[in-house]
Formats: structure tokens, C-alpha cells, sequence
């Protein structure tokens, strides 16, 4: 984290949606949204009693597949000519701390991916490369979760709906940071406290200023819009009662249990 880097949470007080800074082991609240904050109005939380919600209510999070070269050369993949997508629905959102639930329909492995999210702050559509810094409001933590079992189970259909958007299955949080660069952080991900993953996103096929610029070629990205960056090694099954730890230095500890309870 540089000392111009600001973490910002979105959280759940006396029924209310609040926002604020998080300075340590405080949320110092602000009034206004998280895109046009406001001052601050002197009342904090402490981040160990916050009800967390997600840092934004995307429209969409965009998810890309096959965008780091590690995972690519390992799997005999190639290396891709433009962003492989597909999209999270709304129903998937789920906020640091909150159960990720077991499905009801599907009785196969369920997997984690940490991965790095791009926060959009400004409605961008066709930028160029140059304007799509611009457009980035901050970065997240993101459990991009997968029914493993579905995604070819049909040979004539792969199922990337459906094993990508269970419920709960698109975590992210904790906060949104700003004023990072990302080619600096670090994805680590942590299942019972053991790393399982440890990655640079100095690896990614496509940074995150292209990303932005090549999807807003395709689809309209409005404020609060997630772009998951994709994965790379150690992506493995859990189990019921797995605590799995996304951790992204500068940015913080997403932390869900997978078919636990509320946090």
C-alpha cells in the first residue's frame, strides 16, 4: 500500500447501507455514495463488528478465462488473442465474511479461484487503452467460484453459465482500494490457512488498462462494474467447511467459508 491509497467499504449499520474509509482497525463513515463520498461526518465503525457488504453492486462482473501465462504454459493452453469472457450474475455477489453456499442441484466438486478485481468508476464505452486508466475507480479482492464438474459435463455445451453463477458463487471485497498500481500486487490464496496459491499479476496476458479498453468495445461498463481478472496455478476443490482466504497486499483479506455460516 502507498500513502496514497485509500480503502473503501460499503457496510451494513442500524439497517442502513453506509460507506466509509478504513483506517486500521476503523471505518471512518462518510456521507454520499462510494463514487461521490462526501466529507467525513465523525462516526466509525470498528471493521471487527462491521456487517460487510459488497464494495459495489455491479450490473455485471466480467470474468476472463485463460489470462495468465503460468496457468497457459502448464496446461498446454495458448496463449489467447483477445480476453476470453463470460459474465457473473447478480445473484452470485456475495460480500467478505458471507457463507458461500453448497448447491442444492449439483452434487460435484466446487472450486475457488483468487483473483484480482477491477473496479469501474466512470460509464466507459470504445475507450482506447490511454482513457481506460481514467475509467478504473480502484481494485478488489475476488472468489471466483466454479462448479468444476458442469463446465463440460454436456459435450455439445459447455455449461460456463451455469458453473460460474450458482449463488453466492461471485465473491468480492473486502473494500475497493485506489491509487494502486496493480503491476505491483501479488494474488495469494490461503485454504485452511495453507497457501495454495501465489501468483503476480505482472503474469496476465492482459493488463488491466486493456481489459478495460477491449471489453468496453463489446458491452456498456458503468460505475460499480467488477472485472475479474482470471486465475492462474493451485486452483483445487474444498470442501464443506473450508475457510478460503483471498489475499491481495494493499487491498486486504477476503475471507468465506464454504458452506458455513455467516460470519
Amino acid at each position: 500500500m502507498t500513502a496514497a491509497t485509500t480503502l473503501w467499504a460499503r457496510i451494513e449499520l442500524a439497517g442502513r447501507t453506509r460507506i466509509g474509509m478504513v483506517d486500521g482497525e476503523t471505518i471512518r463513515l462518510h456521507e454520499g455514495t462510494l463514487f461521490d463520498p462526501g466529507p467525513v461526518i465523525g462516526e466509525t465503525v470498528a471493521v471487527a463488528e462491521a456487517h460487510w457488504l459488497t464494495p459495489t453492486e455491479p450490473t455485471k462482473m466480467v470474468a476472463l478465462w485463460n489470462n495468465f501465462r503460468a496457468a497457459a504454459e502448464k496446461n498446454g493452453w495458448a496463449i489467447p488473442a483477445e480476453p476470453l469472457t463470460f459474465l457473473k450474475a447478480p445473484n452470485s455477489y456475495a460480500a467478505h465474511g458471507e457463507p458461500i453456499r453448497v448447491p442444492r442441484s449439483y452434487e460435484g466438486r466446487v472450486a475457488y479461484e483468487g483473483e484480482l478485481g477491477i473496479v469501474v468508476g466512470k460509464t466507459c464505452q470504445a475507450v482506447s487503452v490511454a482513457e481506460a486508466a481514467d475509467h478504473i475507480f480502484g481494485y478488489t479482492c475476488v472468489n471466483d467460484v466454479t462448479a468444476l464438474e458442469l463446465l463440460n459435463r454436456d459435450p455439445s455445451f459447455p455449461q460456463w453459465t451455469r458453473a460460474k453463477n450458482f449463488d453466492t458463487f461471485g465473491v468480492f471485497g473486502p473494500v475497493v482500494a485506489t491509487g494502486l498500481d496493480p503491476l505491483t500486487l501479488t494474488v495469494r490464496t490461503l485454504v485452511n490457512g495453507r497457501e495454495r496459491q501465489n501468483y503476480p499479476i505482472t503474469d496476465m496476458i492482459f493488463p488491466s488498462a486493456e481489459l478495460v479498453s477491449r471489453i468496453s468495445q463489446d458491452m456498456t461498463l458503468v460505475p460499480g462494474d467488477v472485472i475479474a481478472c482470471g486465475t492462474s496455478l493451485g486452483v483445487l476443490p474444498m470442501k464443506p467447511g473450508t475457510v478460503v482466504e483471498v489475499a491481495i497486499d494493499g487491498i486486504g483479506v477476503l475471507r468465506n467459508v464454504f458452506g458455513g455460516q455467516p460470519a
